[in-house]
């Protein structure tokens, strides 16, 4: 497995629109694409920073990933993504390595990229996200 760079920082929100007001009035960023991903029952916003992402998300529904999230812990940071070659064959070069995994297989994300993610609980703390095109 390979790390070629940070592919995004994950900041779950309460409320998408005003989150990127923030971005964009107050940091002088700008959201490039907003996406639904209907099997995650979230919505996420994109902005640039040098060669890093920020992804926005909005849980769409309360029982969804980051619904429950901001329910449990309130908005922040939710995870670092990864960018690998191959996202399923670094899954299970991590398992191997004996990470628990929350995606065995690499499964699609926001714009497209195959992403799978690590248990936070094998990771100290931190959900960890691969990522691949």
């Amino acid at each position: 497995m390979n790390i070629s760079h940070i592919e995004h920082i994950g900041i779950a929100v309460d409320n998408l629109e005003e989150s990127i007001k923030y971005y964009e009035n107050v940091l002088g960023l700008k959201c490039y694409s907003i996406e639904e991903v209907t099997d995650q029952k979230v919505k996420t916003a994109f902005f640039m920073v040098g060669e890093t992402k920020i992804e926005l998300l909005e849980s769409t529904s309360p029982d969804g990933p980051i619904g429950k999230f901001i329910e449990k812990k309130g908005q922040g940071i939710h995870h670092i993504a990864f960018a690998v070659k191959d996202a399923s064959e670094a899954l299970k070069t991590v398992e191997e390595r004996g990470v628990r995994l929350v995606d065995k297989v690499s499964r699609k994300g926001a714009e497209g990229l195959d992403i799978g993610f690590l248990h936070p609980k094998s990771t100290h703390g931190v959900l960890t996200e691969l990522c691949s095109k």
